[in-house]
Parts: structure tokens; sequence; C-alpha cells
């Protein structure tokens, strides 16, 4: 596993800019066909960093639980928060996660004066990210504060998926798969059709051949 260079970086520029107060925030869950999107937003101790901090998605689930319980315990803030299924059907999905990053941010007992937002867009058609941010392409590999906010979205995303959904609608199996487009997904589609959970807006693909 590589270590990121140089973790705190972009932080410290935010700080000798003037900044006291630096978050990090990423979301997780855009592409599945269910659920709903989640962002977390991060305010590390400055300087913090623990091994194999990294992009959520280059971890073990094992490793991601790990690291979620570590950065729980020392950030001087944290929050994650989530937009459903039915949100994104009626709006999209840029703007859903747009307003679940927005949403993390506000939820912090920490106000930040910048937060670090991972990729490249700030605004959808009905959401944006308000609070002074910076935006930072492929940013879970490059800062602390939006890895950890990376493992802090994934890891709670997953564990609604699989510790709620896949209980309330077993015969999608979604613990498996977690929502994504997988072939058991699509063949538990095509036995079941779509539950409340599903985002009718991705299944477009799946519902031309079904004459849906």
């Amino acid at each position: 596993m590589s270590e990121m260079t140089h973790p705190w970086a972009i932080e410290d520029e935010c700080f000798a800019q003037g900044a006291t107060w630096v978050c990090g925030c990423d979301e997780a869950g855009a592409g599945p066909l269910m659920g709903p999107v989640y962002a977390a937003a991060v305010i590390l101790p400055r300087g913090w960093t623990v091994p194999g901090l990294n992009d959520s998605k280059k971890l073990t689930e094992k490793r991601r639980e790990q690291l979620y319980a570590e950065i729980t315990a020392h950030a001087v803030a944290w929050s994650v928060a989530r937009v459903e299924a039915a949100e994104i059907d009626a709006t999209d999905i840029l703007s859903a996660r747009m307003k679940a990053m927005q949403m993390a941010i506000d939820g912090l007992s920490q106000p930040v004066d910048m937060a670090l937002i991972d990729g490249n867009r700030d605004r959808g058609k009905s959401a944006a990210v308000t609070t002074p941010h910076s935006l930072v392409v492929g940013g879970d590999g490059k800062s602390a504060s939006i890895a950890a906010a990376s493992i802090l979205a994934k890891v709670s995303r997953d564990r609604y998926v699989s510790d709620v959904l896949d209980k309330k609608y077993p015969q999608y199996q979604f613990a498996k798969h977690k929502g994504y487009g997988t072939k058991l997904h699509y063949a538990m589609l095509a036995e079941f059709g779509p539950c409340p959970e599903h985002r009718l807006s991705f299944l477009k693909k799946w519902e031309a051949p079904h004459g849906q």
C-alpha cells in the first residue's frame, strides 16, 4: 500500500493563507443503482496521520473499518450525511452529491474556514457547495483530510446498505454487491423488479430490454 507522499501539503497551504479550521470532504455511492449517496466531512488534528490512510477504494473492507474507528476517535470533528434515492431521482446525482457534501460540512461541530472537496465539481442543477472551498482532483490520494472523509463516507454507506437495506429487502442480496450494477444485482432485478430503494433514473439501461 503506497502512502501519500505529502498528506498535509494541501492543508498546510490553507493554513499558510490564514485558515484556522480546514476539513476534507468526499462522497461515496454515486455509482450504485440503489440507496442513498453519502458524504463525510472531517477535521483532523493538524499533522495527524495513520499508516494506510488513503483513498477508501484502495483499502480492504477490514482496513477501512479499522481506520474508521481511528479517525472518529481522533478527529477534531466529523460529520456524515446522506441524500436518499428518491431525491436523487427527483433531482440528479450531481446535485445530490453536492447537497450531501454541504450537509456534511454543515454538520461539523466546529465550523471551518476552508473545505477541501474531492473532485472537480462543486455544483449541480439544484445544489452547490457554498462553504469556502477548494477542489482537489484525486484528493482522496493526496490529502489526509479528504482521505479520512472518503473512508467515513464509504464505511457509513456500506454499513447502512448491509445492516439496514439488506435486511429490509433480502431478495436483492444488497450486502454482497452494495447496490452496484453487478451481474448478481441485475439478475435480482430481472427476477423481482425494482424496490423503493432503487434509483429509477439509473435503471434506464435495465428497463429498455425488459419493456418496463
